[in-house]
């Protein structure tokens, strides 16, 4: 299993603006969350190892933080052709047995992957009320197989900091997982 480190989009980047559909068949927005005061973009995938070892915590995390204004969204980008495991299909099945509670969309250009700069599934931006870049990296330390328990400890530390109106530490660590499934022209330099 090859490991993949996010690019670490700038801190400070906007929020690229997206419109896909989600498992429900509707379009979502960036402007869908404006409302929010925090908002957590999520690239993930349904096979990737990496993600479903923290699909469970990542459900708890988007559950705890929902009440304090932290909205969730999940987007798939890989090539769902050559990876049909990523399809709408199993998108719909994954929200249903990972107990996602926030939208999961679909990338199927890729334009919004790439947008973000995201390499790896899974990947975490967050972003502060005015939609600027605040927080990129790691949920946690647990890997498949290193025997750390999935707590989404780094992200939590971050969007607490954020609630409460305390700076965020700049020192963080890039996530880690399996590459993009990019299709034939469209991976990044």
């Amino acid at each position: 299993m090859a490991l993949t480190p996010s690019n670490m989009l700038p801190l400070g980047t906007p929020a690229p603006d997206f419109s896909l559909p989600d498992t429900r068949g509707m379009m979502v927005t960036l402007d869908a969350f404006e409302d929010a005061q925090l908002l957590l973009v999520a690239f993930i995938c349904n096979h990737c190892p990496f993600v479903t070892h923290i699909r469970a915590g990542f459900a708890d995390l988007a559950r705890d933080y929902e009440s304090k204004g932290v909205a969730v969204v999940a987007i798939n980008a890989n090539d769902i052709a050559a990876y049909p495991d990523d399809n709408m299909d199993n998108m719909r099945r994954e929200v249903v047995e990972a107990g996602y509670i926030f939208p999961y969309l679909l990338d199927e250009t890729q334009s919004v992957a790439l947008a973000y700069d995201a390499a790896c599934t899974p990947d975490f931006y967050l972003f502060d009320e005015n939609r600027v870049l605040i927080y990129r990296g790691q949920m946690d330390s647990s890997r498949p197989g290193n025997d750390i328990p999935v707590t989404g400890a780094d992200l939590r530390k971050a969007m607490d900091a954020a609630l409460a109106g305390e700076a965020i530490s700049q020192a963080q660590i890039p996530s880690v997982g399996c590459n993009i499934k990019w299709k034939h022209g469209n991976a990044p330099n």
